[in-house]
């Protein structure tokens, strides 16, 4: 429709739009998703409701390019932009793509001295579409930290689990083994694998956003750890010493072991 057609016949009276500079401040605070809401709405008022529908799946897609494009970046790039480059391109381009669609009858709409939308109404779809964009980052970020650090954790713990599993041979061989063979056995590969366990739980406990399930999990092993490491130090003394002494030492600190163990189940 061109300006002079529109000038002989006022036919956005009775529809409020919202003007470029409205849909511009918006974009700039809640980026291309409320752009691809407000061009919409326009679109639909102007009774051209495919125009409206492609807006927004515009918007959404381009939101979603946008974002997941500075997530692929490196850190030490996007700390090298200055915060306000990107959001002053993106409207820059959308002021552009309003101008191109909606210049005309905006133009017209406003010299028949037509109602238009508030540039707050505006601002509060911005700030919706902030909070859109903010819950959508924070959940991919906290999915994809949570299962990366889960993954991390898993891969590490497969190691205490090995070891877990190696050493407890030993209390099979107690009635078959000689006193040169358990001793060796303790002194080489038991006892040094319980300890490299408590490496491996200190090592975790340096992974960045442990979840807090994790960190509690960890204050048990660590203590299971500690308790299999006095146990099999006191087989050795009993071993080494050929006496039963420390039997019921030993009782006790595997008392403490399934303490431990029930926490962990």
């Amino acid at each position: 429709m061109t300006e002079t057609e529109l000038k002989t016949e006022n036919n956005t009276k009775d529809i409020k739009l919202y003007s470029s500079k409205a849909i511009s401040g918006a974009t700039f605070l809640g980026g291309p998703l409320a752009a691809g809401y407000l061009i919409g709405e326009n679109f639909k008022a102007l009774n051209k409701p495919d125009e409206g529908r492609k807006s927004l799946i515009f918007g959404i897609i381009t939101t979603i390019i946008l974002f997941g494009g500075m997530f692929m970046l490196p850190e030490k790039i996007i700390d090298q932009i200055p915060r306000q480059l990107i959001p002053l391109i993106y409207t820059g381009i959308i002021w552009g793509i309003v101008e191109w669609t909606q210049g005309e009858p905006l133009k017209a709409h406003k010299e028949y001295g037509n109602s238009f939308f508030s540039g707050w109404k505006a601002a509060g779809i911005g700030l919706i579409s902030l909070l859109i964009v903010g819950i959508g980052i924070f959940g991919y970020t906290y999915l994809s930290t949570d299962s990366e650090v889960y993954e991390k954790y898993n891969k590490e713990f497969a190691k205490f689990s090995k070891n877990e599993t190696e050493t407890l041979v030993f209390y099979s061989n107690l009635n078959s083994g000689t006193k040169h063979s358990l001793l060796k056995e303790l002194d080489e590969k038991t006892i040094p694998r319980w300890k490299e366990n408590i490496e491996i739980i200190n090592k975790t406990n340096r992974f960045e956003d442990l979840p807090s399930e994790l960190i509690k999990q960890n204050e048990v092993l660590i203590k299971y750890s500690e308790l299999r490491i006095q146990a099999f130090e006191l087989f050795r003394k009993g071993i080494n010493e050929d006496t039963d002494k420390y039997i019921p030492e030993l009782k006790q600190i595997h008392l403490q072991i399934d303490n431990e163990l029930k926490k962990l189940n």
